[in-house]
């Protein structure tokens, strides 16, 4: 089986051609191609990181955008009556791997 751990949007993802990754936003529309730099690759057996030079490319194609779970932040003190309540959803890309080479 191969597969590569990639760089995504500061997070390192690990993607197979065919998978399915979620990934902080990037620019473009449903249909572009992106190339994502791989940090690792494993093919069977052999496995090679970025510090040994990696000729591999993975590219994907963008799905689609979304946003992630809603996360509330509640601030409070006691006896002041300070309170404060916010809300936050974080924006996504959901990528298709093509192919890695």
């Amino acid at each position: 089986m191969v597969y590569a751990i990639v760089k995504a949007g500061g997070r390192q993802e690990k993607a197979s051609v065919g998978g399915i990754l979620v990934v902080d936003r990037i620019e473009g529309k449903a249909g572009d191609k992106v190339e994502l730099e791989p940090i690792m690759l494993v093919d069977g057996e052999k496995i090679t990181t970025a510090a040994d030079g990696i000729s591999a490319k993975v590219t994907a194609e963008i799905v689609g955008d979304e946003k992630g779970p809603k996360i509330s932040i509640v601030k409070y003190k006691n006896k002041t009556g300070y309170r404060k309540r916010q809300g936050h959803r974080q924006k996504l890309t959901r990528l298709k791997v093509t192919g890695i080479k």
